[in-house]
């Protein structure tokens, strides 16, 4: 089977936000469509890994259209604030309409702002998120040193990202469809091959499982744990400060 990952990549990370501009206007729906509503389930388990402390505010990068942040709050009332920095304002104005649509204006600010250069203090939030934006990173290891920085001690850092079954049979599945069928449906919808073809050479050509966690590790986190989900086709990382 050809390997994907030696293919060069149908776009630069550098320009991945970009990428996310175009597609923003179906992005919602083809993320919905492609993953058959898993996603929703997924963002709900990352949920369950924020620390217990009272009045937590919460850090989101790659935030999109806020659909983490969102879920954070609805099913966690110790959440007193959330920020989400996106780079692809076009994903942010959405993201700020479904906020308020949501009746969380006051509690969710979004911005524009890049996960390796993080614009907030040291130790500033007790938990941070990202969920299947890391490997869009043209640096992930910069910007999980930048997570730990702005954890308070006893931090929490969440992430959710895809990763590749163990199972022969069902890694085989998996892969052809994010190499088939997740491009030409993305094309469908938005027009964008490249978008889509970029999205699942990144799945394939990104360290996960004990590899992240070991990327986590030399960030500085400790009490690195991997969560695999779906037979390992997503796994939700933490980590602690």
């Amino acid at each position: 089977m050809m390997d994907i990952a030696k293919e060069k990549l149908a776009l630069p990370k550098s320009e991945s936000w970009k990428m996310f501009n175009d597609i923003s206007p179906r992005y919602d729906l083809l993320n919905h469509l492609l993953s058959f509503g898993l996603h929703i389930h997924w963002r709900r388990q990352l949920a369950k890994y924020l620390p217990t402390k009272d009045n937590q505010k919460i850090l989101d990068l790659a935030t999109g259209t806020a659909d983490v942040l969102i879920t954070l709050f609805k099913t966690n009332s110790n959440i007193q604030t959330g920020y989400g920095i996106d780079m692809a304002e076009k994903m942010l104005a959405i993201g700020e309409e479904k906020v308020a649509k949501e009746g969380l204006a006051k509690q969710i600010i979004l911005q524009r702002g890049d996960a390796h250069q993080i614009p907030f203090n040291d130790k500033t939030f007790d938990g941070a998120t990202i969920s299947f934006g890391i490997r869009n990173m043209e640096n992930p290891t910069r910007v999980l040193k930048e997570m730990f920085r702005v954890l308070n001690p006893q931090g929490r850092a969440i992430i959710l990202e895809f990763s590749l079954p163990k199972n022969i049979v069902i890694r085989g599945l998996h892969l052809f469809y994010l190499r088939n069928v997740v491009p030409v449906v993305g094309w469908i919808f938005t027009g964008h091959y490249k978008a889509y073809r970029y999205l699942n050479q990144t799945i394939e050509d990104f360290p996960y499982g004990e590899k992240f966690c070991d990327l986590m590790r030399s960030a500085g986190f400790t009490r690195v744990v991997d969560h695999p989900l779906l037979f390992g086709i997503a796994s939700i990382y933490v980590g602690e400060k």
